[in-house]
């Protein structure tokens, strides 16, 4: 899974590219709000300081495969 952070009010920022350029593209209640070229940017839409990185876990597949029990 690629980077992805997530805020308040339904907020979510992911990496993207666009144009050939790569931005940050804020979506809310996944909608699109823009696609910002800086973080600076990023903060008129979201408070930065509520972002947080979602991050996945490894499944109970991978400790299948190293021989512990699920």
């Amino acid at each position: 899974m690629d980077r992805r952070w997530v805020g308040s009010g339904g907020y979510d920022v992911v990496p993207a590219v666009r144009a050939g350029r790569q931005v940050l593209r804020v979506r809310r209640h996944g909608w699109l709000v823009a696609d910002c070229l800086s973080v600076a940017q990023v903060a008129r839409y979201v408070d930065l300081a509520e972002l947080c990185e979602v991050v996945v876990l490894p499944t109970a597949g991978c400790y299948k495969a190293a021989g512990l029990p699920a």
